[in-house]
């Protein structure tokens, strides 16, 4: 229904919030996967890609979570935009946030199905990035094909968010 004072469609508040411990316990296993399914001559070779939550190195995956984060929270956009503060001063210190969250304001139509399903992507891109990330590190062959993972995933989102979302209405026929 449209909101004739304010100009604006109603809407609803949606918050997604990955965990940043689910997202660490899917890198890690993935990366063990890729780990065990090398074929490499020195099983040394193995480590580094298996090592990815190890101290210092679960450094580059938290900076890369954050940033893809932010990504998908433009992705989101006009859905996620919010105000810039008055002031605003803002330093590149490594944060380890326990949770990522992105509120979300939807149109009244916006499926909960898709909303689900954008959940999931978030929660895959974000992974997925950290192992394209981590895999160009400590073994550039299977970089690439976590990488066209997340490109489809980026192509998804804004299709997702700009799909239809009103109601279908067929025109009588006189047939």
């Amino acid at each position: 229904m449209y909101c004739c004072h304010r100009n604006t469609l109603p809407n609803k508040t949606v918050t997604l919030t990955f965990n940043r411990r689910e997202l660490l316990y899917d890198i890690g296993n993935y990366s063990w996967v890729e780990g065990d399914v090398m074929k490499v001559e020195d099983e040394h070779e193995r480590h580094p890609v298996i090592d990815v939550l190890d101290d210092g190195n679960i450094d580059r995956v938290t900076r890369v979570l954050n940033v893809t984060f932010d990504e998908c929270v433009e992705l989101c956009y006009p859905f996620s935009k919010k105000p810039v503060t008055d002031k605003a001063v803002l330093n590149d210190t490594l944060t380890h946030p326990d949770t990522y969250s992105m509120v979300l304001s939807l149109p009244d139509a916006f499926s909960q199905t898709s909303v689900e399903l954008l959940e999931e992507y978030i929660h895959e891109l974000m992974v997925y990035a950290a192992l394209a990330d981590w895999l160009g590190i400590t073994n550039p062959g299977s970089e690439e094909k976590w990488m066209a993972k997340v490109e489809a995933i980026k192509q998804n989102i804004p299709r997702l968010l700009n799909s239809r979302r009103g109601r279908v209405r067929r025109g009588m026929s006189p047939f």
